[in-house]
């Protein structure tokens, strides 16, 4: 029997009381959510963006590509550049390649950079996929990104793989050359640290930042940057199950405008037991106010 078939049947039915029809729902929905739950995860695996793969970086440890070509002048916190390295641990670089496996604090001092994940990423394992970069478009607009898809952790790690993506995106169209986006896109996050960071069996040592500098003064950290198990699926400060400017799990906006950056607040996705015991709240409620009335009709 169909969806609509079993529809049709519940509501010819004999009409119930509205207390019994509203927890019916509500059980419904507990079931249906915890089911999706189970099925599916906290966030689904959608913010890294296809495309944008024409070149991949060899396998390697802590290796970088030459400069490459953004595609437009990005104008990032009062610097224009039109270049940029891509370093396999995690971050674009702007002045030089980056070989740095273990991650530093980013702050105003750091070397300007844009980094999603940074941390020991290693492809050399044969279960690990390659890092990609290359050009495309987004809406109209021109844009650059390095995708981090399937990759391992050192020493030549696979049994977890990280998935994420930087994404420059131009954006002229908002009134001034040099204008653009960046974004960080998260679909998994299995491994922290590798083991040369102190790591083991990709947890713990030296965790994982994210976040960007220009280098001469400004400068934004990830909340949960440094710390054990935070970024981590399931983490305090999962990185897929959060989002900045954007309605996507996993994705963080960045708006890069005039030389600055607007950093609207991050947005929290409620934990899977939060939804449900909010909806198993409610129908210990509607039973509570059930008994009361027939307590009181006695």
């Amino acid at each position: 029997m169909n969806t609509l078939s079993r529809e049709s049947t519940f509501f010819t039915k004999p009409a119930k009381s509205q207390s019994s029809f509203h927890l019916k729902v509500i059980g419904f929905a507990v079931t249906s959510l915890a089911m999706s739950l189970a099925m599916t995860g906290v966030a689904s695996a959608a913010a890294i963006r296809t495309g944008f793969d024409s070149n991949t970086l060899a396998r390697n440890d802590d290796g970088s590509t030459g400069l490459v070509n953004l595609g437009f002048t990005a104008n990032f916190l009062g610097t224009n550049y039109t270049q940029t390295y891509v370093n396999n641990n995690g971050n674009l670089t702007f002045n030089a390649p980056l070989s740095q496996f273990t991650p530093t604090q980013i702050t105003a001092g750091s070397a300007p950079i844009i980094a999603p994940f940074f941390a020991d990423v290693d492809t050399r394992g044969t279960g690990s996929s390659l890092v990609s970069y290359g050009t495309g478009t987004i809406n109209g607009n021109a844009a650059f990104a390095a995708n981090y898809v399937n990759v391992g952790y050192f020493p030549n790690a696979t049994d977890k793989l990280n998935s994420f993506q930087v994404v420059l995106i131009n954006r002229n169209d908002t009134g001034a050359t040099g204008n653009f986006d960046i974004e960080f896109n998260y679909d998994r996050i299995q491994w922290e640290t590798g083991s040369a960071s102190g790591g083991t069996n990709g947890f713990g040592g030296t965790p994982a930042r994210a976040g960007y500098s220009n280098g001469a003064g400004t400068f934004y950290e990830f909340t949960g940057s440094g710390v054990s198990g935070a970024f981590l699926d399931g983490g305090s400060n999962s990185l897929i199950a959060n989002s900045l400017n954007s309605d996507v799990l996993g994705r963080y906006t960045f708006n890069a405008r005039n030389g600055g950056v607007v950093t609207p607040p991050t947005t929290a996705v409620p934990e899977p037991f939060t939804i449900v015991g909010t909806l198993i709240g409610a129908g210990t409620a509607l039973r509570m106010r059930k008994r009361l009335k027939v307590t009181n009709k006695l």
